[in-house]
């Protein structure tokens, strides 16, 4: 098993020759690349998991979230396989609101109100 875990993406690494993560921790690495690289999200203001999800949609979900997505606020969900996965994001992180065309930057405070483009 991989003996280091990245601290920017929480990617694994550090395996030794031969030895294989393919398996586990690679798809894991691979499924959290695909979520947080290029960061587009569907909404930011949805209070709950929409009915019919398609796999890969990604949402920023609000304080004031219930259901799947209760105590996740700020965290970045998305649809993989048919399952939510979450995603705590770093400072610095930048993501594109779609519905409403902004871009927003992750700070200690939260993510931006964003900036229209």
């Amino acid at each position: 098993m991989p003996a280091i875990t990245d601290p920017n993406l929480a990617l694994n690494y550090g395996w030794a020759p031969g030895e294989s993560g393919w398996g586990t921790d690679m798809d894991t690495n691979l499924k959290r690349l695909g979520a947080i690289v290029s960061l587009s999200v569907i909404d930011r203001d949805l209070a709950e998991p929409p009915d019919n999800p398609g796999n890969g949609d990604r949402y920023l979900i609000p304080a004031d979230a219930t259901g799947a997505w209760s105590g996740k606020a700020e965290q970045v969900v998305v649809r993989i396989a048919d399952t939510w996965e979450y995603h705590t994001p770093k400072i610095g992180w930048l993501c594109y609101i779609e519905d409403e065309e902004m871009l927003s930057v992750f700070k200690a405070t939260g993510w931006s109100a964003g900036i229209a483009l």
